[in-house]
């Protein structure tokens, strides 16, 4: 599905990331009044992290996209590896504080999981939708 994100226009790329914040944020914001009313406060705490380092993770990685188009920095391949370690120590990272949350306290770090799966369930949602709407993967 992805090789389908190749051939989109930047333009049409930025509308998917505004698209998804945006509705990470609604979503995000009916989960966490919804853990306040029914589960420990600390759940809807760890949701607002989760949801807040998926949208940093996802911003982080377009103003690295972003200044490797305007620079026109070395060849593709070159590019793409640094893009790749990059995002890989950054969701490593992501991936230690989880860990960690759900070592201190399990709301708190289930509560940040939750953020990301919403994250990632919306911008998967999102992206299908958009490149089938182009025509699917052919």
């Amino acid at each position: 599905m992805f090789e389908g994100l190749q051939h989109l226009d930047a333009p049409v790329l930025q509308k998917l990331l505004r698209r998804t914040v945006l509705m990470t944020l609604v979503a995000g914001g009916i989960a966490i009044i919804i853990a306040l009313a029914v589960g420990p406060p600390l759940a809807a705490v760890g949701l607002f992290i989760g949801l807040g380092l998926a949208i940093l993770n996802l911003r982080f990685l377009d103003a690295g996209v972003a200044k490797v188009e305007s620079t026109g920095e070395g060849s593709g391949k070159v590019v793409r590896r640094m893009l790749r370690t990059k995002t890989a120590w950054r969701l490593a990272l992501i991936t230690v504080i989880v860990v960690v949350l759900l070592v201190l306290d399990a709301p708190l770090g289930v509560g940040m999981v939750i953020g990301l799966v919403i994250f990632q369930a919306l911008f998967v949602a999102n992206a299908a939708r958009l490149i089938f709407s182009q025509g699917g993967l052919s």
